[in-house]
């Protein structure tokens, strides 16, 4: 980048149409899309169809509260801690204007999953991908921190909280992965759910099997026995939906894809 360190950055693959994806020119290595390779799109490249406000509102083509959609997202160091983006069909979706707005919700409940997705932050924001809604894995622009890494930095998982809110757990990703803010990062995440017997006890908690974030692996097989701070107000289900946080800063997705875990 030049010293001013302006991006403007584009919608990372085609449209899906069942066909192989083709990637631009600033689409990240390693992803993971292809004919027969059994992802499923999250995000329809067009509107929010298929989401909804953590407080019920159903995304359709424009606006769902502050998020919308997009096909480009601008930073610049002259303004480091503002996403800037144009309202219109894409298949980026931000968090909008004052971009601390509700969290996104999918509306589809899903099991054991792989899910790969890109995201980009501005200067020192915060956001993060609840696994099941319950199970946070950590964004936050964490780069060029120096010291011990905690849960609460890009790439942790975050804190579980008991009846009386207070924090405990929580797990610090094995390395510093995250890239300057105003650059397009990734994660790459395989999640098994826990498990019920018949009578519908618990019978093991939910595990990150594994998780790549920026080409780097932060976590494996860690178990999360309880829902992490923020989380839906669900219970621990075989089957529950993905959210997106939108209410701690400027965050921007796209290529959000998953398959059943294999």
């Amino acid at each position: 980048m030049s010293t001013t360190r302006r991006a403007i950055l584009q919608m990372g693959v085609a449209a899906f149409t069942g066909r192989a994806l083709t990637a631009a020119t600033d689409a990240l290595p390693g992803a993971p899309f292809g004919a027969g390779k059994g992802w499923l799109p999250l995000l329809n490249g067009r509107d929010l169809s298929g989401w909804h406000s953590e407080l019920g509102w159903h995304g359709v083509a424009g606006r769902l509260n502050e998020w919308h959609t997009t096909t480009a997202v601008s930073w610049s160091d002259a303004h480091p801690a503002v996403l800037a983006s144009t309202e219109r069909p894409g298949g980026i979706i931000a968090n909008g204007v004052q971009t601390r707005t509700t969290n996104l919700v999918l509306d589809r409940k899903l099991g054991d999953l792989e899910l790969y997705l890109e995201f980009i932050v501005a200067k020192d924001s915060n956001s993060g991908v609840y696994l099941h809604g319950l199970y946070e894995v950590q964004i936050l622009d964490s780069y060029g921190k120096s010291g011990p890494l905690k849960y609460g930095d890009g790439g942790g998982i975050y804190e579980q909280v008991d009846k009386n809110n207070k924090g405990f757990g929580g797990t610090p990703p094995r390395v510093n992965a995250t890239r300057p803010p105003g650059e397009w990062q990734f994660y790459h995440i395989w999640f098994r759910a826990p498990r019920f017997d018949d009578a519908g006890r618990k019978t093991s908690d939910a595990m990150f099997e594994k998780v790549i974030y920026n080409g780097q692996l932060v976590h494996k097989r860690v178990t999360s026995g309880s829902p992490t701070r923020s989380a839906l107000a669900l219970p621990e289900a075989p089957r529950n939906p993905i959210m997106l946080q939108g209410d701690h800063g400027p965050v921007a997705f796209r290529n959000i894809y998953f398959r059943p875990l294999r």
